[in-house]
């Protein structure tokens, strides 16, 4: 019997390499591989030097789906203009590793080391709920390599506190509970809580994601048990870069309140302009109107900003619930953040 996820994933990949996107895999050192999606030119010798260097941009996924699930509607939409990376975290796709690091940072050293291969020196970074912790490590261990950082649906760091705050307002006992259901029930519970609308899908569609998505179930846990940290560890990096938190205003998981409260906390700790924030009159919200003259100015005035954008009617998953205006937010903050720190 046809597994519908499977044959979704697949018509994905061609989708992806009609964009221009080939999947590759990375030996990163003899204990760890990394599968990710590359520009096809980075795969061609002749190509690198004939072809004028598009700025580079990671996508990086988030916990329920890889690289390819994760970006569908993103990866067609940016690689007109930019040189896109999407790889498949540890654990997840056909990554793997025999270390036992199970840390965010580990996981960004070893997307940072698999960009390497391929000669990224600059770029900037968009990560999706643990994607964007990634992201975030990326961000603040490797500040001369991530040139602009876009996180949508995710925190700093995951403390004790704020997880038993989150874990008891949406209604589960363990990120394992609800990121690593085990039963069709548990995989429509972890939608239910990620999206803004119900969806109406049957039974076999959440049983074929079950089957797919949820492999390598010992190390994911494991992830997830080293996300949680003592209070007493949260130190706030500070950032040099422009950074963009763009969020879906309905988002149960991490809401929007506590999107602003990291927006503020970003602000207090961003390097140059320890008090200031840059406020966009954006699209992102369809009542906004938006003038890109202005927003560059300002933004050349101002230097490196936090800046904080809600998409209406829509959840955890934005980029997928309401990807056009995802988008367009996403590209015009791109496009003034590339084009003042290059990314290549």
């Amino acid at each position: 019997m046809v597994n519908f996820v499977a044959a979704q994933k697949l018509l994905l990949h061609g989708l992806m390499k009609w964009a221009g996107l080939t999947p590759q895999t990375v030996e990163i050192d003899p204990m760890t591989v990394m599968n990710m999606w590359v520009p096809l030119s980075k795969t061609k010798a002749e190509d690198k030097n004939k072809e004028k260097e598009k700025p580079a941009v990671v996508l990086i996924h988030g916990f329920a789906a890889d690289g390819v699930l994760t970006w569908e509607f993103q990866v067609g939409s940016l690689a007109k203009k930019y040189a896109v990376y999407v790889p498949d975290l540890i654990f997840f796709g056909a990554s793997t590793t025999d270390s036992s690091n199970r840390s965010p940072a580990f996981q960004a050293e070893m997307v940072v080391r698999a960009l390497g291969k391929f000669g990224v020196r600059r770029c900037a970074v968009v990560g999706f709920s643990y994607g964007g912790m990634v992201a975030i490590k990326m961000t603040e261990l490797w500040p001369e390599m991530v040139t602009s950082l876009v996180v949508s649906g995710s925190v700093l760091a995951l403390t004790e506190s704020i997880s038993e705050t989150l874990l008891e307002r949406i209604g589960f006992s363990s990120w394992s509970e609800m990121l690593l259901p085990n039963s069709v029930k548990g995989v429509k519970a972890m939608f239910s809580i990620a999206c803004y609308k119900k969806l109406w899908f049957p039974d076999r569609l959440f049983r074929d994601y079950l089957q797919v998505m949820f492999t390598q179930r010992k190390e994911r846990k494991e992830l997830l048990e080293s996300l949680v940290i003592s209070n007493n560890d949260l130190a706030i990096p500070h950032f040099s870069q422009p950074i963009l938190l763009l969020w879906g205003e309905n988002d149960q998981i991490f809401n929007l309140e506590l999107a602003k409260n990291m927006k503020e906390c970003m602000i207090l700790n961003t390097r140059d302009h320890p008090d200031k924030g840059l406020t966009w009159n954006i699209t992102c919200a369809d009542e906004y109107f938006y003038q890109k003259k202005t927003c560059a100015d300002e933004y050349r005035q101002l230097g490196e900003k936090v800046i904080l954008r809600g998409i209406k009617k829509a959840g955890h998953l934005a980029h997928l619930e309401r990807p056009w205006v995802y988008n367009r937010c996403l590209k015009e903050f791109l496009a003034i953040s590339t084009h003042a720190n290059g990314a290549s």
